[in-house]
């Protein structure tokens, strides 16, 4: 009976074990038919928070050349697009007429002077005359008049030499300021009038330092106020500037000019920042996102941007479940951190595993053998 009991006893083991190892096997072929899928847990740092802001960019200084005589432009003295110094000759226009006038109001100056000196001689020897009462006292009265007619006449003749070497040294057009210049506008031949309008010949542009200008909202600036400590905090020195393609270097700016006032039919204040403009790629004219940094998430969630789908419910991510099971899961975002994170507003924990790569492949409720990645 003893030995009955003990075989009984070894068989209900052998059999348990044989169930239990079935078990196994079923699990393993369960796991070895799942598709392997990578899935990561979301990561949580701190990072300040930022919005994005339309801007555009202008150089920190820029200058339009004129033409202000009238005459043939003769020659143009630069080549369209380069760098040119402060003083650079640009344009020359025909002088003839101006140098006319030059040699005219040289002449004129000279006749008055000689006038002046006269009538200065003859002055002084009538009051000298008037004290041995050889003339009257009229005729000295008169004589002091003409002296000061003449030399009015000499400052008259000096204010119109002077002006006459202005308009000549407009027949030599020089740049205003150093930067790199625009193709000329009216061609060499051309007749210019600049003496009643001024023309416009071609502009510079000094491109060292760039300025940002955007507006933002009075409820924005309420915040940049209040939790900030306004414009001159250090949150604010290195705003970062996007473009809608990517460049060889990225650029930030320092916040330096907010307008005075709120400008009442848009509800906006205007904020200005300047950039350098090292590598010279940034252009007058571009346009920019500025992204204006307004807070601080202690805790935020972040995941891959490109773990990320749009469907028409919204945004979404395929979470694998603790049966590694895929989930269909809603989120709501935020802004994208470090160019490849995006945040994660709702709909994910710390601890999740989001699906990280090959969207396509996989579907709600499916089965997978999850690989987790760093």
């Amino acid at each position: 009976m003893k030995h009955i009991n003990t075989y009984l006893i070894l068989s209900a083991g052998c059999l348990l074990l044989s169930i239990a190892s079935c078990k196994k096997n079923d699990k393993k072929a369960v796991s070895d038919d799942a598709p392997m899928i990578y899935v990561a847990n979301p990561v949580v740092d701190s990072i300040v928070l930022h919005k994005t802001y339309p801007g555009l960019l202008g150089a920190s200084d820029n200058a339009t050349v004129v033409g202000r005589v009238n005459g043939t432009l003769l020659s143009k003295n630069y080549e369209s697009g380069c760098y040119v110094n402060k003083g650079q000759l640009l344009f020359t226009i025909e002088s003839t007429k101006y140098r006319d006038a030059v040699q005219q109001a040289q002449a004129s100056l000279a006749t008055a002077k000689s006038q002046y000196e006269y009538a200065s001689r003859n002055y002084q020897a009538l009051s000298e005359a008037l004290k041995s009462d050889a003339v009257s006292q009229i005729e000295v009265i008169q004589a002091k008049a003409t002296m000061e007619q003449a030399a009015a006449s000499v400052k008259n003749a000096e204010a119109a030499l002077s002006q006459a070497n202005l308009n000549l040294s407009y027949c030599s057009v020089k740049a205003p300021i150093a930067g790199y210049v625009s193709s000329n506008i009216p061609n060499v031949g051309e007749y210019i009038s600049g003496e009643g309008s001024p023309v416009e010949l071609c502009k510079i542009y000094d491109n060292t330092n760039m300025t940002a200008t955007f507006n933002i909202e009075d409820a924005q600036y309420e915040q940049m106020i209040g939790q900030n400590g306004g414009m001159n905090q250090e949150l604010y020195r290195n705003v970062p500037i996007k473009f809608n393609q990517p460049l060889p270097h990225s650029y930030t700016a320092d916040l330096s000019y907010q307008s005075p006032s709120i400008n009442s039919s848009t509800g906006t204040l205007q904020l200005k920042g300047s950039i350098k403009n090292i590598d010279n790629e940034l252009k007058d004219g571009m346009y920019v996102t500025i992204e204006l940094p307004y807070g601080i998430n202690p805790k935020a969630i972040l995941i891959k941007d490109a773990s990320i789908g749009t469907d028409q419910l919204g945004k979404y991510v395929y979470v694998v479940n603790d049966s590694n099971k895929v989930v269909y899961t809603p989120i709501k975002t935020g802004e994208v951190y470090q160019d490849s994170l995006r945040v994660v507003d709702e709909g994910l924990k710390p601890g999740d595993r989001y699906v990280t790569e090959a969207l396509l492949s996989v579907r709600n409720g499916m089965t997978v053998n999850p690989q987790l990645v760093k």
